[in-house]
């Protein structure tokens, strides 16, 4: 921007580096740089969303959406970014429609159908929620193989209808994908628990809290499963 002067391309892309780098409010100050007759305006926008939400202005944040969607109305990550923010404050209905609509603009949008399952679970529709995820998953399986939340989602789902054989494999394939995401472990060891392989969940459960120290539900499980194998010391730590 010193070198070439003030354009709105340069500063979309600073907005997003500043987002990136976790100081949404400098990514505020930047994007309220681009004219709203650039061309830019409608991603600007959309980056101005996130930051917003990131500073806990919901509202503000799904306005800034709403008028990104008039400006690009075929953009499906509009409403995809729209129904992220609703299911987070718990607008589930509202999420629902808007994932519906991404995945009407775009029907490969495989983030929205795993999205649309979460807000269909949380509305009470267990066989629309089980159907969106087994779509999501045949468009993730071979043309996104390092996608794992859908995998993950789904067995947290089958956990909770009691399928836990199911939900140990999805668990298993979403640690596979990724063996960075503490949660892929956590819900492996949850189904394997539920199926009695109490002294296998251990390293699962164990490797969810080395992974992430902070995260209270697998200590909690694996307190539990000790406690049952006799290592009192162990499950006394633990909790």
């Amino acid at each position: 921007l010193e070198s070439c002067g003030v354009g709105a391309p340069l500063l979309l892309a600073l907005g997003q580096a500043q987002l990136l780098a976790q100081h949404p409010a400098e990514a505020l100050t930047t994007l309220d740089r681009i004219p709203p007759s650039d061309a830019e305006y409608p991603a600007g926008l959309k980056v101005r969303a996130k930051a917003l939400y990131l500073l806990h202005r919901d509202s503000e944040a799904l306005d800034a959406l709403k008028q990104a969607a008039s400006r690009t109305p075929q953009d499906a990550e509009i409403p995809y970014d729209l129904g992220r923010i609703y299911y987070q404050i718990g607008r589930h209905a509202d999420a629902a429609a808007a994932f519906r609509q991404a995945t009407t603009l775009d029907p490969r949008a495989y983030k929205a159908w795993d999205n649309l399952g979460l807000a269909m679970e949380a509305l009470g529709d267990v066989a629309q929620a089980q159907q969106h995820y087994l779509k999501a998953l045949a468009l993730v399986h071979k043309d996104h193989p390092h996608y794992d939340v859908v995998y993950a989602n789904f067995a947290d789902f089958l956990i909770k209808q009691g399928d836990y054989r199911r939900a140990f494999d999805l668990a298993a394939e979403a640690a596979q994908r990724n063996p960075d995401e503490p949660r892929n472990f956590f819900l492996g060891g949850k189904a394997l628990v539920q199926l009695g392989r109490d002294d296998v969940s251990i390293k699962w459960l164990e490797q969810a809290a080395r992974l992430n120290p902070d995260y209270p539900e697998p200590l909690y499980v694996l307190a539990q499963v000790y406690r049952r194998l006799g290592r009192t010391d162990d499950a006394a730590r633990t909790l």
